[in-house]
């Protein structure tokens, strides 16, 4: 299971800054060819991104974020990711139907590469579980702020508790479609109150990680989305509990005055995902 706990973004076309995100401890690193790079610069920046792929690959996770699907840029960008042979991802930005992740899907062809889906428009978000279930190749599912802050008319500046619907919607959608959920970054690059709190927020409602924008951020995200030991070992041991219960023929495991189940099962291994425990 690839961890994304805190993704560091870094422009494809600035090579200091993609080179110093890809030596962090970010766990998954995306090399940028939208949004970052001027029309000007969309041919170099994706054969620099390929460049830097295959340098640094084969050890750490690396992902490209692609021009949208309905650009001039998306095709090249998809035929160049589908030949570079360590690639992990593919961030398909301003997914706004299932039609926009089977076509990237379909470019991809033989790949093994992977996709995760950057919903930051109203129609991304109301289509949030048919996009989630629209390939198997999908691995993930982020939320995007500041265009869709923009569409709605909304500021982006404002609580996360702002977007409790919409964080909700695109959590349920990546439950029922089995792939992670990530957090859009912070429109600001201080490792302050104002981030660690919207961070804790939508950890608590369940989100696997985020994005930053500035490597000053990482090693809190990392932090925030790590489960501590506690809640590892308790994971561990409602694990065991079950475990020697289904040996014992029982139908039903206790642990600390705790019934356990399945549903505490699926907790605590995902728990362990988090955390790397289970690696």
């Amino acid at each position: 299971m690839q961890r994304r706990r805190g993704v560091l973004v870094a422009p494809a076309s600035d090579d200091r800054k993609a080179r110093k995100a890809l030596g962090s401890i970010a766990d998954e690193v995306v090399l940028d060819l939208e949004d970052a790079v001027t029309p000007a610069n969309k041919d170099s920046a994706r054969a620099a991104a390929a460049d830097l792929v295959a340098e640094f690959g084969a050890d750490r996770a690396i992902s490209l974020r692609i021009n949208a699907i309905d650009t001039e840029w998306a095709a090249a960008d998809l035929a160049a990711c589908a030949q570079m042979q360590h690639l992990s991802t593919v961030v398909v930005p301003k997914a706004d139907s299932p039609a926009d992740l089977e076509a990237a899907d379909r470019r991809l062809g033989g790949s093994p590469v992977r996709l995760q889906a950057l919903l930051e428009t109203p129609r991304g978000i109301r289509d949030a579980g048919t996009i989630c279930a629209a390939t198997d190749r999908l691995d993930a599912v982020l939320i995007g702020y500041a265009d869709l802050a923009a569409s709605l008319g909304r500021s982006a500046g404002l609580p996360m508790q702002t977007w409790h619907v919409v964080q909700d919607s695109v959590l349920l959608a990546a439950r029922a479609a089995g792939v992670d959920v990530i957090d859009g970054p912070h429109l600001t690059i201080a490792d302050d109150d104002a981030f660690r709190d919207a961070k804790r927020w939508v950890r608590d409602l369940g989100f696997d990680g985020t994005w930053v924008i500035h490597p000053a951020q990482l090693a809190t995200a990392i932090e925030i989305f790590t489960p501590d030991d506690a809640a590892v070992d308790d994971a561990r041991r409602v694990l065991a509990a079950l475990e020697n219960a289904a040996a014992a023929g029982a139908g039903a495991a206790e642990l600390d005055g705790r019934m356990l189940d399945e549903a505490l099962a699926v907790s605590a291994r995902r728990i362990l995902a988090k955390s790397g425990a289970d690696d």
